[in-house]
């Protein structure tokens, strides 16, 4: 009522203004998006802006990592040692730092989304020194928690540094997941180092607790690996390999330089190799250091007995960068022997289609394991027979290069900023490898089916809805939902026009922590329409996909189709009529049609045929009451 009293005025006054734009002004006010208190403090403090630009005022903290963990197999303990500066870039004095420690949900009483077996408990992190600025710090290393508190003896000023120096170890728990033994001599490491947590400019320091279940939240930093490993074991971690010249017998290193230019793929390391014990340099403990900058996190794979390949890709036309694509698996994964080749199709495939971004880092590889996890410039993949999933679950984990690894996404809090992505591309690569039917048929059989044939109350919560307070639903709202509205997106705005918002909002937001109203505001500023109506509908309800064809009706030049949007998502859909001759057309309706009325709305058939029959089809938009979709003309 302000703004209309306010419209009023301005033409009393007067000045021109008409009852369209007062009419478009109050439509933009009633499309506003809600947003929480916590994140209308940042655009306030302008670190964000309304047009979906990081805000004047925006800023991120950031620190340097040098880390060397000494991982001996099959001796379970593994130690470390860091030197972290950690750069406060925030206008806020710092009292306390809060500490990651992941490998804590591995501690007894440790809350955990699951159950947990023997094989799966450690003592979790271990501290031997603590040291802030040189002055050493008690922590309380049985704390059953995976985040530490930890107070700095002289508070952290805007704009200043501290140093931390910790020494800790732990031992790796013999049950794999995201990380552990997959072997008794093969070892992957992850989330193996204390990190400082986020500190942000909507919610300060990101205390959420792991649970086993959730995904990450990390600053962009710099890092120095150092990883100490026996003699003839391979080690494979994110980041550039230094010195592996130092590491490798002169064969082995002059492969792996090899398969850095090579389509084909080098076997830089073979069974036969393997067995030989000859692979590295031969004194009894090597280090192989790693480097990466302006990077997420970093993780390791080590194993005396896995083989080794590699070859790479071209992954920017414009300056023929390549990327290194390697694979560490055991010799009998013959879905593992393909790992390469089809990580050269993703590489370049993503770099070039979807989201037509090149692949930002040097390298990828694919470690056999048991996760299905992404890592910056790793995944940790699970074995399977089916050679064509197996290539499936290794293009989606690729593909969360971009999101969060590209764009330093919150999963903790919004998984579907990173999931919902993930699963796009992944049904869009899947399409050009296999084709359109198997990738639909696979799309809606593993991400829309168990959704919306699930009629339960925490299936249609929203999907703004924080991941930290879903347990039922938190798949269906991470990854086939939130992949459905980009498709339907995509369908609405035309492949030419979403993809430059897309770019748009990854230019804007690369290297830094957006949040879905960043999104939101990214894409309708760059696409040059206000799409509030539209994500109000897609990520701020509690609805799902249901239409119902009411009835067809004759009118001047053909006939009208009366339509019902019963479950209330704007989806795509095609009309599929049959005529009476025995002809068939189809006509394709894009989410734009429920802009103005998203209950109810007329579809004009314009023909001088007579209509048999019509059907609605959402093709991956899976249509909870398919009995609804069908009329016949009577």
């Amino acid at each position: 009522m302000d703004l209309f009293l306010f419209c009023i005025m301005k033409i009393i006054k007067p000045i021109v203004l008409t009852a369209i734009s007062c009419f478009a002004l109050l439509q933009v006010q009633a499309q506003s998006l809600y947003m929480p208190r916590d994140i209308q403090k940042a655009f306030k403090k302008g670190t964000r802006q309304a047009d979906g630009k990081p805000g004047k005022n925006y800023w991120q903290n950031r620190g340097t990592y040098n880390i060397t963990i000494t991982a001996l197999p099959p001796d379970r303990n593994v130690k470390g040692t860091e030197q972290i500066t950690y750069v406060n870039n925030s206008p806020d004095t710092l009292k306390t730092l809060n500490m990651k420690l992941i490998l804590n949900a591995h501690k007894p009483g440790v809350a955990r989304f699951g159950d947990a077996g023997p094989d799966y408990l450690t003592s979790g992190v271990q501290f031997d020194r603590f040291l802030i600025n040189g002055e050493s710090i008690k922590v309380n290393s049985q704390a059953a928690n995976t985040n530490q508190s930890v107070k700095i003896p002289t508070p952290l000023l805007p704009h200043q540094s501290v140093k931390l120096e910790i020494d800790w170890h732990f031992q790796i728990s013999l049950q794999s997941g995201r990380e552990g033994m997959i072997d008794s001599t093969t070892y992957y490491l992850a989330y193996f180092y204390p990190r400082v947590s986020v500190y942000d400019d909507y919610n300060g320091w990101d205390r959420l607790p792991f649970l086993d279940g959730q995904e990450f939240y990390n600053d962009f930093n710099d890092y120095t690996l150092n990883v100490i490993a026996p003699k003839n074991y391979i080690v494979w971690a994110t980041g550039t390999l230094q010195n592996p010249t130092q590491v490798l017998q002169p064969e082995y290193a002059k492969r792996l330089q090899k398969s850095m230019t090579s389509d084909s793929t080098i076997h830089i390391a073979t069974a036969a190799d393997l067995t030989k014990k000859n692979i590295t340099a031969q004194e009894t403990q090597n280090t192989w250091i790693w480097k990466a900058d302006n990077i997420s996190d970093m993780a390791v794979g080590l194993s005396d007995h896995y083989v080794w390949d590699g070859a790479s890709a071209i992954v920017d036309d414009a300056t023929h960068r390549r990327a290194s694509m390697q694979a560490a698996f055991l010799d009998n994964a013959k879905d593992f022997h393909n790992a390469v080749q089809a990580g050269r199709n993703s590489l370049s495939w993503l770099s070039r289609n979807w989201p037509g971004v090149p692949y930002p880092f040097p390298k990828m590889t694919s470690f056999q394991g048991f996760a299905d996890m992404e890592y910056p410039m790793m995944v940790n993949d699970s074995h399977t027979d089916d050679i064509q999933f197996s290539q499936f679950v290794q293009d989606h984990e690729i593909a969360h290069t971009y999101f969060p690894f590209y764009m330093g996404i919150n999963e903790s809090r919004y998984a579907f900023m990173d999931e919902g992505w993930a699963t796009t591309f992944e049904r869009l690569i899947g399409t050009a490898e296999v084709g359109a039917q198997k990738a639909d048929d696979l799309f809606k059989s593993f991400r829309v089916k168990r959704w919306i044939s699930d009629a339960s109350t925490a299936e249609d919560l929203p999907i703004i809805t924080p991941s930290s307070e879903l347990r039922a639903g938190y798949g269906n709202n991470s990854y086939g939902k939130p992949a459905l509205s980009h498709f339907a997106l995509k369908d609405m705005l035309g492949d030419v026009l979403f993809k430059k918002a897309l770019h748009g909002y990854m230019d804007r937001w690369n290297g830094k922590h957006p949040i879905p109203w960043d999104y939101f505001n990214s894409m309708s500023n760059v696409s040059g329409r206000n799409l509030d109506w539209f994500f109000n509908n897609w990520f701020f309800t509690n609805y799902y996909i249901d239409i119902d064809l009411q009835n067809i009706t004759k009118s001047n030049g053909g006939y009208t189709a009366a339509i019902k949007n019963i479950g209330g998502f704007a989806v795509p859909f095609d009309v599929i009529l049959t005529y009476t001759d025995g002809t068939t057309e189809t006509l394709h309706q894009t989410p734009a049609v429920w802009e103005k009325d998203q209950k109810q709305i007329s579809v004009n058939i314009k023909t001088s045929k007579t209509i048999k029959s019509a059907l609605l089809d959402g093709g991956i938009f899976m249509d909870a009451d398919v009995s609804n979709n069908t009329f016949v003309v009577k």
